[in-house]
């Protein structure tokens, strides 16, 4: 399979898992899920993609996430995709109980449908917010889901759907935020863009020398320097494999469970003490970090519930190519016509016509 080549043995292993489970099985929408980060990918993409249209705008960011979610369908071949966005305020809760949460993050993002993509972009900040909003427009022409619920974060929102609302599901999440490795179980996986690297309990016992079950009490420790979120000083891997090995055991460690270690520990080294004086910031981390059990309200859970049971949107190939011609974008993406017909033949096949004319056809 010519889309498998340069992947890693175990990444392998697992899609021919998928595969397996429904040779003889007709598969169904929510059998095999890729749940994309929209906006870690796309800020990626605006990073690193130079491309620019016929008109010398950058367009990097559209060119860019287009691509990078065409090589992902090409790879895993799920049944379905679903693309989350951070929703308004999405990081409100997190905020109101820790200020500083995210605070040194100087260009605030979230998907925005109301922008006006034909006004010049000032700054790099006013293209980032053009090309996303513009970006929104192309995805609502695939056959995909979009999620974003105002005052969720992205991170619950796919924690919400992997680990709860779609609890039998095969699941694939896309992002290179390690925080969603706390989620890997036999069911869920997560697959990192940059590295082109999959991620299971195996891969993460390599690359970590911890649990995936850990591994969330493993981030609380050592903090999360992308959200602004200290962690405890001197606690490195291999300190903490030394001092704290029940860390590194094949048993889910609470915060209770940890204090209880310590209290009881004849190590009196600074790490422990420094350990033992930050209960509360270990509890607040805590509570920042961890998605296995996500704090939303029942209100938000239905809003996500509905977007995620509603109908699929067929390919729209001709609104699609239109924006492509009209964004002068097509040069960027090789015989556009044949890249809808292959990246999206499996998902369209689970998709409905909802318009009452044929063109989308």
């Amino acid at each position: 399979m010519k889309s498998k080549k340069g992947l890693n043995e175990k990444f392998i292993s697992f899609l021919d898992q998928i595969d397996d489970s429904h040779k003889n099985d007709k598969l169904n929408l929510n059998d095999k899920v890729l749940i994309i980060d929209g906006l870690n990918t796309f800020i990626r993409s605006f990073s690193v993609n130079p491309a620019i249209n016929e008109d010398g705008v950058h367009i990097g960011g559209i060119a860019g996430f287009l691509k990078s979610i065409r090589y992902t369908l090409s790879v895993i071949k799920p049944t379905r995709c679903i693309i989350v966005f951070d929703g308004k305020d999405g990081s409100k809760r997190r905020r109101k109980i820790y200020p500083e949460y995210k605070a040194q993050r100087k260009i605030k993002k979230r998907l925005n449908r109301n922008v006006d993509w034909g006004t010049a972009p000032a700054n790099e900040e006013e293209s980032m917010k053009l090309q996303l909003g513009r970006l929104v427009e192309y995805l609502e022409y695939l056959p995909l889901t979009i999620v974003s619920v105002d005052g969720i974060e992205a991170d619950d929102t796919m924690a919400y759907v992997s680990k709860q609302f779609l609890s039998e599901s095969k699941i694939v999440l896309m992002s290179t935020d390690k925080d969603f490795l706390q989620l890997v179980d036999d069911r869920v996986q997560v697959w990192s863009p940059t590295k082109k690297k999959f991620y299971g309990k195996e891969t993460i016992k390599e690359e970590f020398e911890i649990e995936s079950k850990n591994f969330l009490m493993y981030r609380v420790l050592t903090g999360d320097s992308s959200d602004n979120i200290p962690g405890i000083r001197g606690a490195g891997t291999k300190t903490l494999q030394k001092r704290l090995p029940i860390l590194f055991e094949d048993k889910e460690l609470s915060i209770d469970d940890l204090f209880k270690y310590i209290s009881s520990s004849d190590d009196k080294t600074k790490l422990m003490q420094n350990i033992s004086n930050n209960r509360d910031m270990l509890e607040l981390n805590h509570k920042l970090m961890q998605l296995k059990d996500v704090d939303i309200s029942g209100r938000a859970k239905e809003s996500i519930q509905n977007i995620c049971v509603a109908p699929i949107q067929k390919l729209l190939k001709p609104k699609f190519m239109k924006m492509l011609l009209e964004d002068t974008i097509n040069m960027n993406i090789k015989n556009p016509q044949l890249w809808l017909k292959d990246t999206f033949n499996v998902l369209n096949s689970f998709a409905i016509n909802k318009e009452d004319s044929n063109e989308g056809q």
